[in-house]
């Protein structure tokens, strides 16, 4: 099963999200990959590393976080396009798109998306029997929210 895996990282944690994609390349092939601006880059040159033209990864590459990426991301996720997040976000350094961080992270638990922000949950997610299976997340009914009345 075609997963879409969505891989973030700033600044600080891209060298960490370089490493363990390298590390788990074959697992991450078999699937579609989406990249916000300089991740993208960085992870298409990482997978793409020693293939041949006709074998290369074609990895969607969304504008920098700060640049509007996080928010199409957000819209992916609620149209149903991404599957499971890896972003390595950095907890000790202020981003000056703190907000887009935050509804990013908001919309993919509003969406039951997995999301590993450390490299542990990056292993437990990419080492799960569910990786290559189907998987449809339980979503929570917002029929009530969406039928409220407005004074």
């Amino acid at each position: 099963m075609k997963k879409t895996i969505a891989l973030v990282a700033h600044d600080n944690r891209k060298k960490d999200l370089a490493e363990w994609a390298d590390w788990n390349k074959k697992a991450l092939e078999k699937h579609r990959i989406v990249c916000t601006g300089t991740t993208g880059k960085m992870i298409e040159k990482i997978l793409n590393h020693k293939k041949d033209k006709d074998e290369k990864i074609k990895i969607k590459k969304l504008k920098s976080g700060p640049l509007g990426g996080d928010q199409q991301l957000g819209a992916m996720i609620a149209e149903g396009k991404i599957d499971i997040i890896i972003f390595f976000w950095d907890p000790m350094e202020p981003q000056p798109h703190d907000v887009d961080v935050k509804a990013l992270l908001r919309i993919s638990v509003l969406y039951n998306i997995p999301i590993a922000n450390n490299r542990s949950t990056a292993d437990f997610i990419i080492s799960s029997e569910l990786f290559n299976e189907k998987y449809s997340p339980q979503l929570k009914d917002y029929a009530k929210y969406l039928n409220r009345k407005i004074n």
